[in-house]
């Protein structure tokens, strides 16, 4: 059996522009690991068996588009060990996807190639090919079009998930980003992202396009130099210089929702 962890991920930034003609918005994204992670393990098996979480269905979907792209029949068992909470924002079935994806990859006698492995995580969703790559990305496009970039590392991280807020579905947030007119002035912000990022600056980076918190507000007041919601939410971060700062900040937000400290991992 292989095992792998599947790592959470953070938006330091999320802009949004106009839809595309294929139906998908255009964005620009900076796509930040964190050593919070699920937990894969899998083996060639006889049949094709997701277990540990039963909601899962991106992993399934992945295994079976493997073995079709290669030609062979989908036969493997897989289970998911969650710690990253579920439609928070925070990527962890695409993660789940892309680690089973890899390792299933390794089992066959043809392995894919990375190339033709990415292009087909990005057919199953847009953040799954960033989980196949290495270090911080800035995403472009529909968000799987990736650019490495060089962050800085040094930091702890607090994360916050609302007890009071609930996740709309994704759609249902882009519908309302739509009605508002959310795109306007997207060339503009996505200069001033690009500016952020030469050098990186985080605390420089331009806020989330789609969601908001007040809880990010209280993180920055906590001492947070950068603090928003992650992808869709609800989830929200705050970065921080030292593990004492966060942890100041958590025993005051704590009564907000489930917290985790975590870190930046490349």
């Amino acid at each position: 059996m292989s095992s792998a962890l599947a790592p959470a991920k953070l938006n330091l930034a999320l802009l949004v522009g106009p839809r595309r003609p294929d139906g998908k918005h255009e964005v620009a994204t900076v796509l930040q690991r964190l050593a919070l992670a699920d937990s894969i393990d899998l083996e060639p098996d006889g049949q094709l068996a997701v277990g540990g979480f039963p909601e899962d269905t991106l992993v399934r979907d992945a295994l079976q588009a493997l073995a079709k792209r290669a030609g062979v029949p989908p036969r493997w068992r897989t289970r998911i060990t969650k710690e990253i909470p579920v439609a928070a924002g925070l990527g962890g079935g695409s993660s789940d996807a892309a680690t089973a994806l890899r390792l299933a990859n390794a089992t066959l006698e043809r392995p894919l190639p990375g190339a033709e492995l990415a292009q087909l995580a990005e057919t199953l969703g847009a953040d799954v090919p960033f989980f196949l790559a290495e270090g911080p990305q800035l995403g472009t496009g529909d968000g799987s079009t990736l650019e490495p970039l060089a962050l800085p590392q040094e930091y702890v991280v607090l994360l916050v998930l609302p007890e009071a807020e609930r996740k709309s579905s994704t759609r249902a947030v882009y519908e309302d980003f739509d009605r508002h007119d959310g795109a306007r002035g997207f060339v503009e912000r996505r200069a001033r992202l690009v500016a952020a990022l030469s050098p990186p600056d985080l605390a420089a980076l331009p806020p989330n396009d789609l969601v908001s918190s007040p809880v990010a507000d209280e993180l920055r007041a906590l001492r947070a130099f950068r603090a928003d919601v992650s992808g869709a939410g609800p989830a929200v971060y705050g970065l921080f210089q030292d593990r004492e700062s966060a942890g100041a900040a958590e025993a005051e937000v704590r009564a907000r929702g489930r917290t985790w400290i975590t870190r930046p991992e490349w």
